[in-house]
């Protein structure tokens, strides 16, 4: 990888405030590079605090992000700017804008205008996983109210895309058709999936890149959970390499399929009997990449050189360390030791020996967790006045 070369293209970071984009900041600017942020929506401040950005643009809106983009993109004398998108919401605003963009930088996309967005509907992503011989729970779409006949309870709802409805706040895990019923009284999506739910045993998420149009693929990372939660991710995980040849060739065939270039994750349930099924892709850049970073495979960066190259270096791919590990140290903090399950003294061994820390980072860029501490401190002291 030439980062010399790759140094001299502008990188920007386009997307909604978060703990999210931070990671690609950082992983940009350990290797030496700069980005411009443009950011918008949030109270938080997390990634317009690090020390790495050369200058950060705060919006209210994606319209006037967007717009101050192009402006800023028009703007670049010398070679073409790569833009990181780390939110499904702006991820398809740029993809829909594809014709718009394609001559004029490089970014996350599938070839041709609303191609990753069309993927981005759960129906049309389990179908094509299912294609190329994925295992998919059985699911039924229907509009919001109806319940489908014939259906094998319990079941889970969730929005069609993550760019309607309330996303995760309309996922429902239903015993029985009554319980279904009352879930739709507070779910937002005109259009919900409704699937076959499974207690999972795990999770297996990876984190990888595709380029150019899905045709060479590199998965960097698999994470597993440390312990297992009910409705959402564990913020404390083992880190590893993908080691499952059969199943890494079919999620080749299925990126090449739908021809994307870019930084994703793909997510899987694992069952008690160690099956494997098929959750969903985000096609974009997720919190966990930077445990890339840490492992040594700067996902960003190995994305953008095969831009200039037109392949995938697969000699960046590095072994993982045995018992790697990586922590939301903040959620974990609330879940394990707030919630009684370990000791203070226990949990910091495990926060002193992660190998990765979403929010601290590493090389003392340490900005975005006190403007994080500060907002929380503040916001205390107002409820409790």
């Amino acid at each position: 990888m030439n980062i010399e070369k790759l140094r001299q293209h502008p990188f920007v970071v386009f997307g909604q405030e978060h703990y999210n984009p931070l990671g690609i900041v950082r992983t940009l600017g350990e290797n030496g590079i700069h980005p411009t942020a443009f950011v918008y929506g949030g109270g938080l401040r997390l990634t317009s605090k690090s020390k790495y950005l050369k200058k950060v643009y705060e919006f209210e809106s994606l319209d006037e992000a967007y717009y101050k983009l192009l402006k800023f993109i028009e703007s670049c004398e010398g070679p073409r700017p790569f833009i990181l998108t780390s939110d499904d919401t702006t991820e398809s605003y740029l993809d829909q804008r594809y014709d718009e963009l394609v001559d004029k930088a490089y970014f996350f996309n599938a070839g041709k205008a609303g191609r990753v967005t069309a993927f981005m509907d759960k129906k049309a992503i389990l179908a094509a996983a299912q294609k190329h011989g994925l295992n998919v729970l059985d699911a039924v779409v229907t509009e919001r109210g109806v319940v489908p006949e014939g259906l094998d309870y319990p079941v889970i709802t969730k929005a069609i895309t993550p760019t309607m409805g309330a996303w995760k706040n309309d996922m429902h895990i239903c015993n029985n058709e009554d319980e279904l019923r009352a879930a739709f009284d507070s779910i937002r999506s005109d259009e919900v999936l409704v699937q076959k739910y499974i207690v999972k045993k795990n999770e297996l998420c990876m984190e990888g890149i595709s380029s150019p149009e899905g045709c060479d693929m590199l998965i960097t990372i698999a994470s597993t959970y440390n312990y297992y939660l009910l409705m959402s991710y564990s913020p404390y995980m083992t880190v590893g390499n993908l080691k499952n040849p059969e199943l890494e060739a079919k999620l080749s065939e299925l990126m090449a399929d739908i021809g994307f270039t870019g930084v994703f994750e793909i997510e899987f349930l694992e069952d008690q009997e160690g099956n494997l099924w098929f959750g969903e892709i985000n096609f974009r850049n997720s919190t966990w990449s930077y445990a890339s970073t840490c492992a040594g495979m700067p996902l960003a960066l190995i994305w953008a050189d095969s831009q200039l190259t037109g392949i995938v270096d697969r000699s960046l791919l590095r072994k993982v360390p045995d018992g790697f590990t990586a922590m939301v140290e903040i959620t974990d903090y609330r879940e394990r030791v707030k919630k009684g399950k370990v000791s203070l003294g226990a949990w910091l061994s495990d926060f002193k020996n992660a190998d990765c820390r979403y929010y601290l980072g590493r090389h003392g860029d340490i900005a975005p967790v006190v403007s994080l501490l500060g907002t929380s401190v503040r916001r205390k002291l107002h409820l409790d006045r």
